[in-house]
């Protein structure tokens, strides 16, 4: 990956992580009312503060991506939350966008891996 596409995409999806973090944390219990109820009832505390902790985490993904620290967890750590935003709340009109983000997030982490890194 190059670097300015490198940068285009881990700007993109920083910013797209922290609007959606902070939308979650306006409303938490909206967000919360897509996860599947086979899911919710598996939680071990009230859904909004399992919604609160999603839109603190997506914050920290956007905010990390976009300042370029700690580039490659936090895409990793992208990758997997959203795997599990999907597994709790199903393929459907709202959440297959996440599909997209999802190749997004896989792209930044390889593009970070150390061999694919070049000296500049």
């Amino acid at each position: 990956m190059n670097a300015l596409s490198f940068h285009v995409l881990r700007i993109g999806v920083g910013i797209t992580f922290l609007w959606i973090g902070v939308l979650i944390l306006q409303r938490p219990e909206a967000w919360g009312g897509l996860m599947q109820s086979w899911a919710a009832n598996l939680l071990p505390i009230s859904l909004k503060w399992v919604m609160i902790g999603s839109g603190i985490l997506d914050v920290l993904i956007g905010v990390l991506l976009m300042a370029n620290i700690f580039t490659r967890s936090a895409a990793k750590t992208a990758t997997l939350h959203l795997i599990l935003i999907l597994i709790v709340t199903g393929i459907n009109a709202i959440t297959v966008r996440d599909i997209g983000l999802i190749g997004a997030t896989l792209a930044l982490s390889i593009g970070m891996w150390p061999e694919n890194k070049k000296s500049e």
